[in-house]
């Protein structure tokens, strides 16, 4: 039993110590590297805790920085070098993130497709919804079903685009990829762009990277125990690469199923051969991520990234963040669709944020065709769902230590959908809208 009993976080606040955490992040830096021993994570664990126990006085607190101390020597000590490069690479990382954040600085990112961005915003001011400000006063002159059909026909035109420039590309394309992050709705950006290239005369042949995850076992968790789906490395990246390279060169390959329940996954089950007129379709968070695909031609792959570009000013004369019309999507999703409780949706979207900043983001500009997902009319639907949720949240997590990002992000999105009026009736909302993906009575199969 470890007489240590607290830690000092970096804003100086006192919380419980929690060994679990360490064994997890040692254990999510060997994942990066290619192991998946979490015995041996656990034992590194011990041997963290030992050694502060015997090199500190008794009545230490010790600080987050001071354990990630011990834990880089005992991994170095235990010849687990490339563990804790990428243990020091990540740690090194989100010093430098939170570095630049608290220096505000005003430098240009360059994974922000600026252009996309230009576009989306001129269209925002064209049609009167550039601000709150100006969607409510839409709204209240009962312009709601005006506002779904303008923004339908937007993201409807952007996927049309999409597809015009693969059949330009048809004779090389063998792969096309849809990335984003988390409910950006690539599933039915999906389904509509499949439609307009079989009018085209592609046919399709998905690939369910789902299929390819790593037993449950194996997978890192999050700082809080909970197992970590949003990451590549919980994908067996090697034989999805692989699978795709014989796929393009028209041998046959078997590929495997994963059963969620179980956690298992069973190799070799269903055989897939993709013809001379059939392009492989894949929907996938990491989509764009390198290791996925590293071995295929740049000419086989068509790259499509979505996310939810909103042009909006919010009340306090900010941007709405794109982060978190995604989480009221997911949360809604997950609710209706998962039985996975809103709650835990916020309490856990810290991590999915972290995966997104690393995995996804930084291969943005690195796509063919950007589609923007944004709906200016899902904040007032959002807000009949969902505002008595944050606003209870804002006040449960104000004075807890450990859920500050929970509590960062439900007082955000609580002055924001305050400041927005509710819609109750979604009938306006066409059953192929996107938003239908995530709030339910959609005319698609998910």
């Amino acid at each position: 039993m470890t007489t240590i009993t607290h830690i000092v976080k970096r804003t100086g606040a006192v919380v419980p110590f929690n060994q679990q955490r360490i064994t997890n992040a040692i254990y999510r830096a060997a994942v990066a590297v290619g192991g998946r021993d979490r015995s041996i994570a656990e034992g590194l664990s011990d041997q963290v805790v030992a050694m502060l126990e015997r090199t500190m006085p008794s009545d230490h607190v010790p600080t987050v920085e001071e354990i990630q101390d011990a834990v880089e020597k005992v991994l170095i000590e235990n010849g687990h070098a490339r563990t804790a490069k990428a243990y020091i690479l990540y740690r090194d990382e989100r010093a430098r993130q939170r570095q630049e954040r608290a220096s505000r600085s005003a430098r240009a990112c360059e994974n922000i497709p600026w252009r996309k961005i230009w576009e989306v915003l001129d269209w925002a001011v064209e049609h009167d919804l550039h601000t709150v400000e100006r969607l409510n006063a839409r709204i209240a002159a009962g312009e709601f079903p005006r506002i779904v059909r303008e923004t339908d026909r937007a993201y409807n035109e952007d996927i049309t685009t999409a597809s015009e420039v693969i059949r330009e590309r048809r004779e090389s394309v063998k792969i096309v990829v849809i990335a984003g992050p988390s409910s950006s709705g690539k599933t039915t950006t999906t389904v509509k762009l499949s439609h307009l290239l079989n009018k085209m005369g592609l046919s399709l042949v998905p690939l369910t990277v789902d299929n390819y995850f790593f037993d449950l076992e194996l997978h890192p968790q999050d700082e809080f125990g909970d197992y970590d789906f949003e990451t590549p490395q919980a994908l067996d990246l090697a034989l999805i690469n692989e699978h795709l390279v014989r796929l393009v060169a028209g041998e046959e390959v078997l590929i495997p199923s994963y059963d969620f329940k179980a956690g298992k996954r069973q190799d070799a089950q269903t055989p897939m051969r993709v013809g001379a007129d059939e392009v492989i379709l894949i929907d996938s968070l990491h989509g764009l991520y390198p290791e996925m695909m590293q071995d295929v031609d740049d000419a086989h792959k068509f790259k499509l990234y979505i996310e939810p570009l909103l042009q909006m000013r919010g009340p306090d004369g900010r941007y709405v963040r794109w982060t978190d019309l995604r989480l009221m999507r997911r949360m809604e999703r997950d609710a209706v669709h998962r039985a996975y409780g809103r709650q835990q949706t916020l309490e856990h979207w810290h991590y999915v944020r972290a995966s997104e900043m690393r995995h996804i983001i930084p291969y943005i500009n690195a796509t063919d065709y950007i589609v923007n997902s944004g709906l200016p009319y899902e904040l007032p639907i959002m807000r009949a769902r969902l505002f008595h949720y944050f606003e209870q949240w804002a006040n449960q997590y104000r004075d807890d230590p450990l859920r500050q990002d929970a509590f960062a992000r439900a007082e955000r999105v609580y002055h924001l959908l305050e400041a927005v009026p509710p819609v109750e009736d979604d009938s306006p909302i066409p059953p192929d809208s996107l938003l239908r993906e995530f709030i339910g009575g959609s005319c698609y199969e998910y």
